[in-house]
């Protein structure tokens, strides 16, 4: 079984930490729904790279004024980290768009409409196909 490194548990503490307070310190109006998707910390804790979402739309502009309002308050941020937190030293925050979340939409759309499209192709001949086969039962 493979052992939690330090870095892992940093990173996860850091994770919840920071969640918490952009969600409730952070007063600036252009700052909409964030949520913290993962905390990424180097080998020597001298950097956190921090992976962010947004909710609602994701146009270019919106995600790009979101990470300016974070890379302002990072120092606010890392300060209160280092109140809550016992490190010896606070890694430097560096805010990153995760794109995974938008990127799986599309995906899972795109499955959508496959399935869609063939449903329309084939019809209900698969149904009747199924009970035909033998698919389904059980032994």
């Amino acid at each position: 079984m493979r052992e939690f490194k330090r870095t892992d548990r940093v990173a996860d503490q850091l994770q919840k930490e920071l969640a918490v307070l952009i969600q409730r310190e952070i007063k600036d109006p252009r700052l909409g729904m964030v949520t913290v998707s993962g905390v990424t910390v180097s080998r020597d804790l001298g950097y956190a790279d921090v992976h962010v979402t947004l909710l609602g739309e994701q146009d270019a502009e919106r995600i790009k004024e979101n990470l300016t309002v974070l890379k302002r308050a990072a120092g606010f941020l890392r300060s209160q980290i280092a109140r809550r937190i016992k490190l010896r030293h606070v890694p430097e925050l560096r805010f990153h768009f995760d794109e995974s979340v938008v990127r799986g939409q599309r995906l899972s759309s795109l499955i959508d409409e496959a399935v869609a499209s063939d449903r329309d192709r084939h019809g209900d001949d698969d149904e009747g196909d199924a009970g035909e086969r033998g698919e389904g039962e059980r032994d």
